[in-house]
């Protein structure tokens, strides 16, 4: 196969029971549990509140094509996500409406691009699937190739590989490596507990218990003064 000019038909995927387990989970807890280094960048937002939750079908395109993200919908299945490595460039769009429905009417979760979209509108009114991109144009794409299908890519900083677990909300987009979910499950499911405790102790006590604040500035030789006249300075 030719590096920059390769299509793989189809990848090995996650078990659905596996995948499903991540549904309502929130990805800046998920963030947490993964060193708080693992969403992708801020710049890459929804265009839709539709949550997001498949497995990623990667693309690679050149900036402002789509020729191979084309190809990608043909092959692409029910539940998994599209993940379009755009090189980050918002000056072409790499789709728009059209490319979306023909997605969603094949059972495709969303789509995920380090680059441009346009019909926006229409995209913003969809429930049932999620759009997250880097920007808006109305400037067309090229559809000249060439591209890689199904090879481990870049979108908003972070790598991806086929298969991975895709989970996003409102705050971003997170991938997941299907051999760490279990392990990420239990830590995140801890973490959503305490705080679902800590807001039951705020709403019924008024209070915010967060002894390691007093650590951490004792640890700095925080002096505390009870009160400073600045009008006297």
């Amino acid at each position: 196969m030719k590096t920059g000019c390769r299509i793989v038909k189809d990848i090995k995927r996650p078990e659905k029971t596996l995948v499903d387990q991540f549904a309502g989970v929130a990805v800046a807890n998920l963030d947490d549990c993964m060193g708080r280094m693992s969403a992708v960048h801020e710049d890459i937002v929804p265009v839709n509140k539709t949550r997001l939750l498949g497995t990623a079908f990667t693309v690679k395109v050149p900036e402002g094509d789509n020729l191979m993200f084309h190809a990608a919908m043909d092959l692409a299945k029910p539940g998994d996500v599209i993940v379009i490595d755009a090189g980050g460039d918002t000056r072409r769009s790499v789709f728009g409406e059209l490319m979306v429905t023909y997605c969603r009417m094949k059972g495709i979760r969303g789509i995920v691009v380090d680059g441009a979209v346009r019909d926006v509108d229409a995209m913003s009114k969809m429930e049932d699937f999620a759009v997250y991109a880097r920007g808006v144009t109305p400037d067309g794409p090229y559809k000249n190739g060439p591209g890689e299908i199904n090879t481990t890519v870049v979108c908003g900083g972070r790598v991806v590989n086929p298969g991975d677990i895709v989970l996003g909300d409102e705050d971003g987009v997170i991938f997941i490596r299907p051999e760490e979910a279990p392990e990420l499950l239990d830590k995140v499911r801890k973490i959503q507990e305490n705080e679902r405790k800590i807001l039951d102790t705020m709403k019924q006590e008024g209070t915010y218990i967060r002894p390691w604040v007093e650590e951490k500035l004792r640890a700095l030789g925080v002096e505390y003064t009870d009160y400073m006249d600045y009008t006297k300075c």
